[in-house]
């Protein structure tokens, strides 16, 4: 089944006021017409509206890093998902790996995270993946159902259709290190045919998952060329506006 392209950069708590928006004027620059890709980036909170300004009328769409599922309250340094969507956003990321093992978000966090998400109308771009340890252990696919099945729960595949996966094996983010094509590749097809049998063959075909860990224009190609890997979510090598759209334009290449 064919699926559409979606890259996201992730920017993640780098850049200030002044480089984002010149970033944000460069990705748009390269990619605001963008037709063979779905282009989305993640600017810290300060920078949502700027950047959302300075990409307004193109086809590069905003996302938030992260939300906290209440509606409102004391809850000092969090923001809620009606929030992000009143600046601007159409995307979130949920469970993304430092989220999960920096900052203490356990399994069912991430499940409120998403349901709230879904329900205010933010298409959530879910994270998977495992740490080294557990890897070399031989636990990556039981590691990856376990998310997969705690954040999923409860959800028809028809209320996940705006869902994106990204796989994010923990031991190749920010370190240099890269799955191969082959390792990513196999991480995929598990996860598709672990929705397969969790959610219908139809959801599992459509759904895009992408490869996040290290990704940059010079092995984007290897990695997007595999029948299961439907994009990326970039870290570092969005900050470069030349290297991300490298990396949005790869499928072609």
């Amino acid at each position: 089944m064919a699926r559409s392209v979606v890259v996201g950069g992730n920017w993640k708590m780098h850049l200030e006021l002044d480089s984002a928006v010149a970033l944000a004027s460069d990705v748009r620059n390269r990619l605001g017409s963008q037709r063979g890709a779905e282009v989305i980036v993640f600017p810290p909170f300060p920078f949502l509206v700027p950047v959302a300004e300075r990409l307004r009328e193109s086809r590069v769409a905003i996302g938030a890093q992260d939300l906290w599922p209440e509606a409102k309250g004391a809850f000092t340094g969090a923001v809620s998902a009606s929030m992000l969507r009143s600046v601007g956003c159409e995307w979130v990321l949920i469970g993304h790996s430092e989220r999960r093992h920096v900052f203490g978000d356990d399994d069912a966090l991430v499940a409120r995270k998403l349901t709230v998400a879904m329900a205010e109308g933010l298409k959530p771009v879910l994270c998977v993946g495992e740490r080294l340890e557990e890897r070399q252990a031989g636990r990556t696919f039981e590691v990856l159902g376990r998310q997969l099945d705690t954040a999923l729960a409860g959800h028809t595949a028809a209320a996940l259709a705006s869902l994106v996966i990204a796989y994010e094996p923990v031991w190749a983010i920010g370190t240099g290190q890269v799955a191969t094509p082959a390792q990513a590749q196999e991480a995929h097809a598990w996860i598709r045919d672990h929705l397969r049998g969790t959610h219908g063959a139809a959801f599992a075909d459509a759904v895009r998952i992408q490869y996040g860990g290290s990704v940059k224009g010079s092995n984007a190609a290897g990695l997007l060329s595999q029948p299961d890997i439907d994009g990326a979510l970039v870290g570092g090598a969005s900050l470069q506006a030349d290297d991300f759209a490298a990396i949005v334009r790869a499928r072609a290449a």
